[in-house]
């Protein structure tokens, strides 16, 4: 096997003091959730070596457009920066063998095959555990590991309906509304995340890997954790408030002139410095408004005679005279907003590899100091000779 020529090295060595430097990563699997996970275990200084069909690669290589460079899609870039793709045909078995020796060395395994695959190839976590005591193996499924659907598949859109987030989600009496990011699926990447950080932290301690496993059903029934409590408490089913939040008032966006401002002011003292911002210090003395239980009963009126106010001046009035008030609030901003603000360069989460892609990096820093993008995606199979050796 002969990987195609890439346009960049493999990613540099990671820096010593990076947490998981020295770690071994195999990603079994494709689309978001472990291509997340196993971006966030390769910025966290992790050898993760990607495996790939040779027919394609991994499905989120053709999810275009926009193409970030030729061959590369916006999707695929942000999830495969600092890895090494090797392409292996897994109905052929001497590079089965190799693959199944490089797992076999690997320390920890991220997968999420079609459900079966992997232990119909002998690449499962009880065979690879076995081989490799130390081997720590991150099962990725859809519904879990037991129960009437575990062998079913499933992708993001399926679990925030299944899961309940999609009826939680947009405005009362319109269509359904899907969270406009991959939440499940880049929950279940992270959720991996903790349970193999945990994993070596326990193998440092007893020298004995283990099996993770986390599942997009689960992440969703996680993020309706509290959504779950309320139903428990009240036996009704929660409905879809926009961008209310349950029980609280005033907590929401509000239209004004140029777009719309998030307010929140979940509390009386709060409540009064809006009302006086807006130029009305008489609401909090009215009896529809006098406590937050009140407001909420009332809220469809108070949105109005907010809203009333509020549309006729654009939101970075608005979110002076609140912020001189000592009142929260944010305007919604588009993706481009977001990228050009000064707080979001402030941070310098946007990184520019050395390879020249500028990419969201790691959410959080150690010491003051943010884990670096070593490089971009890899091309399809770049590093098989190199990973697995020539056949």
């Amino acid at each position: 096997m002969t990987g195609a020529a890439s346009p960049a090295e493999a990613p540099p060595d990671s820096p010593p003091d990076l947490p998981l430097a020295g770690i071994r990563v195999v990603e079994l699997g494709g689309s978001v959730a472990v291509p997340y996970a196993c971006w966030v275990l390769a910025s966290l200084g992790a050898e993760v070596v990607k495996v790939e069909r040779p027919d394609g690669g991994d499905d989120a290589r053709a999810w275009m457009p926009p193409e970030r460079r030729p061959g590369f899609g916006g999707i695929f870039t942000a999830l495969n920066a600092g890895k090494r793709s090797v392409a292996v045909d897994f109905k052929d078995p001497a590079q089965m063998a190799r693959l199944t020796t490089l797992i076999g060395r690997a320390d920890v395994v991220v997968q999420n095959l079609r459900p079966g695959l992997a232990e119909r190839l002998g690449i499962g976590a009880e065979a690879m555990t076995a081989a490799n005591p130390r081997l720590i193996y991150c099962d990725s499924g859809a519904f879990g590991r037991t129960g009437p659907l575990a062998d079913r598949p499933g992708y993001d859109p399926l679990m925030q309906a299944f899961g309940g987030i999609m009826s939680v989600t947009g405005h009362e009496g319109d269509d359904p509304v899907r969270v406009g990011t991959s939440l499940i699926d880049m929950g279940t990447g992270m959720w991996a995340v903790i349970g193999v950080l945990a994993a070596l932290r326990r193998r440092d301690a007893t020298g004995e890997g283990g099996r993770v496993d986390v599942s997009l059903y689960e992440t969703a029934l996680g993020w309706m954790t509290y959504h779950v409590s309320n139903f428990l408490a009240s036996g009704r089913d929660p409905r879809r408030p926009g961008s209310r939040s349950p029980g609280m008032a005033v907590y929401q966006a509000f239209a004004c002139a140029d777009g719309h401002l998030i307010i929140a002011a979940p509390s009386d003292r709060l409540f009064a410095k809006v009302a006086g911002v807006l130029g009305h210090p008489e609401w909090p003395g009215d009896e529809r408004f006098a406590t937050n239980e009140k407001r909420f009963a009332n809220l469809d009126v108070l949105v109005g005679l907010i809203e009333g106010v509020t549309r006729t001046q654009p939101r970075a009035h608005w979110q002076a005279a609140l912020d001189a008030a000592g009142v929260p609030s944010a305007p919604l901003q588009s993706v481009s907003e977001v990228v050009a603000h000064p707080q979001t360069r402030a941070l310098g989460i946007l990184e520019t590899t050395p390879d020249g892609w500028e990419l969201v990096g790691l959410p959080l820093s150690f010491d003051g100091m943010r884990p670096a993008q070593r490089s971009g995606p890899p091309v399809l199979g770049e590093a098989t000779d190199a990973v697995l050796g020539r056949s």
